[in-house]
């Protein structure tokens, strides 16, 4: 096995692992202004982007000996399945498909096909299995690495004597590559989410945190104006003849100075962050009815 060949591997996977980490933080930024189209646009780029580091890792092989090259191509696959989901690995698998098809062609392209369909599919499953427990671990990573190492093993026996013959003479270099590099690998992009969804929930907790003093200092503030205009309103309204319109308005007042005693309990009670619906070119809000405890008891 040509060193330089492993080596130059490993760095197309790793320049994966740095372009997940940037696309990750710039797709989470444009959730907060375009929340709909936050999905597919992910599924999108880690999909095309995932896909096309299959085709790189295709393209340099792995000399073995003897004229014999091996690749990498279900590592990419099987790592964005696993952060991304079964659509983004879908996809990636597909766009390997295309060049598998469409550039290198020959016999053993449908074997080639249905190898990297099944590896979208296994890692898919492993997902939905890591989920069940709580999220992806090592022997899920490793796990999924032995699955794409049996389907390797398909299929190259897929192809015929001379697939079988290959596999039989490569099986540890494969295996190093399926196993090795699925489960190592999957280990530094779990890392990686890891750290994103942690510094996303600081984040927001610093949101949430500045936001809920500033509702309460105006809420404090609001408050104080308010017990001014409530306690002189009282006192007008004792005044006035009790049936006339100008009691009436004083009524309504009081209703009115009700429902911004509830506002302030609301602002007194935010617990988290909530905006209103875009409404043609108003600003994002705070809908602080949603945002506030004291919204559930309503």
């Amino acid at each position: 096995m040509e060193p330089h060949h492993v080596v130059e591997a490993v760095g197309i996977v790793v320049l994966g692992l740095v372009f997940y980490s940037y696309s990750r933080r710039w797709l989470e930024s444009t959730e907060r202004t375009a929340p709909p189209a936050r999905v597919p646009l992910r599924i999108l780029v880690n999909g095309l982007a995932f896909g096309l580091l299959t085709v790189a890792l295709m393209i340099s092989r792995i000399d073995v000996g003897q004229g014999v090259f091996v690749d990498a191509r279900a590592v990419p696959i099987a790592l964005i399945t696993l952060v991304e989901g079964g659509w983004a690995g879908l996809l990636a698998a597909l766009v390997a498909c295309v060049y598998r098809v469409a550039w290198l062609g020959g016999s053993g392209a449908p074997a080639g096909v249905l190898g990297l369909l099944a590896t979208a599919g296994a890692s898919a499953l492993a997902l939905a299995w890591a989920r069940r427990d709580g999220g992806v671990r090592a022997r899920h990573a490793f796990a999924l690495g032995g699955a794409v190492y049996i389907i390797t093993f398909v299929s190259f026996l897929l192809v015929g004597e001379r697939g079988i013959a290959i596999f039989t003479r490569e099986w540890l270099p494969l295996l190093i590559i399926s196993v090795g590099g699925v489960g190592g690998f999957s280990r530094l992009f779990i890392d990686v989410a890891g750290a994103m969804v942690a510094e996303a929930a600081r984040r927001e907790a610093a949101e949430l945190r500045a936001i809920a003093l500033l509702a309460r200092a105006a809420a404090h503030e609001i408050n104080n104006a308010l017990m001014i205009v409530a306690g002189g309103l009282s006192i007008l309204a004792r005044r006035l003849p009790p049936d006339s319109e100008d009691s009436q308005w004083a009524t309504r007042a009081r209703d009115g100075i009700e429902a911004v005693k509830q506002i302030i309990i609301r602002m007194n009670a935010i617990s988290q962050i909530e905006e209103v619906p875009p409404q043609g070119l108003l600003p994002p809000m705070l809908d602080i009815r949603r945002s506030s405890r004291s919204s559930s008891s309503d």
